[in-house]
């Protein structure tokens, strides 16, 4: 993990984040606190197919174990406010 003040990239410019994206993402550091992450698009892209692939895992799992219910979402929400 590559960790760098939000000051160098004001001084350097955006080359001190690429010099760091090539050791994985970039945690900037504002005012003493993690601030940011600035990631490669490639990183960001994985990420995503990522959270894709276990959400779906997730749905699938919910519906073997019978926790999916069927109707429209008024109908849900509407259940959901009587059992209150």
């Amino acid at each position: 993990m590559t960790m760098m003040a939000v000051q160098e990239i004001k001084r350097r410019g955006i080359s001190a984040v690429d010099e760091g994206l090539a050791h994985g993402p970039v945690h900037l550091i504002k005012s003493n606190h993690p601030a940011y992450v600035v990631m490669s698009e490639a990183t960001y892209q994985e990420m995503l197919t990522d959270l894709a692939e276990a959400r779906l895992a997730a749905s699938e799992n919910d519906l073997k174990a019978g926790r999916v219910r069927r109707g429209t979402s008024a109908q849900l929400m509407k259940e959901l406010r009587s059992q209150n």
